[in-house]
């Protein structure tokens, strides 16, 4: 019997991948077991269902770090998905690791973040454990849930095992670069989880130039002096470096110059960047009280929340209806969050 074109590719992985890479044909699988495509393997049908998916299209209108830019070239969260991808497929490539499953991970890693970047985050995260002590929402999390249950109504996109293990645990916040960290079980994971920090180092730092909070002349020097002084040239050797020392090492990371200056640019853009003065408190706490105000009121008007999935809890208990407002916000873009909240509450205008 002929192969079909998805064996034949299995077979090519076999002969190419590195021993320390996850095979398609290996897949825990899925949820729900499905019949095998005859052209594509499992990750590159899972890579094709997130860059389908509506949570997927609605990055476009989602920030990244600028509120509603007039420029047209600041990065999105849709945009800064896009870089993490070629950087994770860059660095898996030349590892020999999976690329699809690279591919999949990355293009998944932020689907549920909110409206608003960061700030968004942390006042859906405040607002819900106002109602749920204890809960917390975390977008990384939120991004599994898209995947599971918040797509196709209520079915999800029934994902293998490996890209819903890299997508819960791609985000490392602030914390430090760590090889003893905990993180993906995959490798691939991994590579996501690293590219993600040098995509939105170097993405943020460019944006902020461009947005006359810092200049090129502004960043550490200790940093610049190691990563490079030009935007390309910093992320050409930070890349340089992962493949160079993950190559010899069982694990994915950087050597220690390159980790400790990635964490001096890191911090720099923590402490001046995101959520100064400089980037606009009053726009940032307007738009974490806009999101805040949605949630209360849709608390206290269950009858007014949307149906989201078919398998929606009821909403009369706090708890479900608090995770229902969640799934709600968490899903909106600015412009439409920033639309129901003038819907609401602006209605005198």
């Amino acid at each position: 019997m002929t192969d079909t074109i998805r064996e034949r590719y299995e077979q090519l992985e076999r002969e190419v991948l590195s021993p320390r890479a996850v095979l398609a044909c290996e897949t825990k699988g899925r949820a729900r077991e499905e019949d095998k495509d005859p052209v594509r393997t499992d990750f590159q049908r899972d890579r094709d269902r997130i860059i389908h998916c509506k949570a997927f299209r609605r990055l476009k209108h989602k920030t990244q770090v600028f509120i509603d830019p007039e420029e047209d070239h600041y990065r999105t969260r849709l945009t800064h998905t896009l870089e993490v991808a070629q950087i994770s497929r860059t660095i898996a490539r030349a590892l020999r690791l999976n690329e699809d499953l690279t591919e999949a991970i990355a293009l998944g890693h932020d689907l549920g973040h909110t409206p608003f970047g960061h700030a968004g985050e942390q006042a859906l995260d405040e607002v819900y454990r106002e109602y749920v002590p204890g809960a917390r929402f975390k977008h990384s999390a939120q991004s599994l849930r898209v995947v599971d249950v918040l797509e196709n109504r209520g079915m999800g996109l029934n994902l293998t095992s490996e890209v819903r293990d890299g997508i819960l645990h791609h985000s490392k916040g602030s914390a430090d670069l760590s090889l003893n960290a905990s993180g993906p079980s995959t490798l691939e994971g991994k590579v996501v989880k690293i590219s993600d920090r040098v995509a939105y180092i170097n993405h943020d730092i460019d944006d902020a130039i461009r947005a006359g909070i810092i200049t090129e002349s502004d960043l550490p020097t200790k940093a610049v002096s190691v990563l490079g002084n030009s935007h390309s040239h910093r992320i050409g050797s930070m890349v340089e470096d992962i493949i160079a020392f993950s190559y010899e090492s069982e694990q994915i990371g950087m050597s220690e110059p390159f980790r400790k200056a990635t964490d001096r640019l890191k911090d720099y853009l923590f402490a001046v960047v995101y959520g100064r003065e400089v980037n606009g408190v009053a726009e940032l706490k307007h738009a974490g009280d806009t999101l805040k105000k949605l949630f209360r009121f849709y608390m206290e008007h269950p009858d007014d929340i949307p149906a989201l999935t078919t398998l929606d809890p009821p909403a009369d208990d706090t708890p479900s209806r608090a995770r229902r407002v969640c799934d709600l916000i968490s899903g909106m873009t600015d412009r439409y969050a920033q639309r129901d909240y003038a819907r609401l509450f602006l209605k005198w205008l």
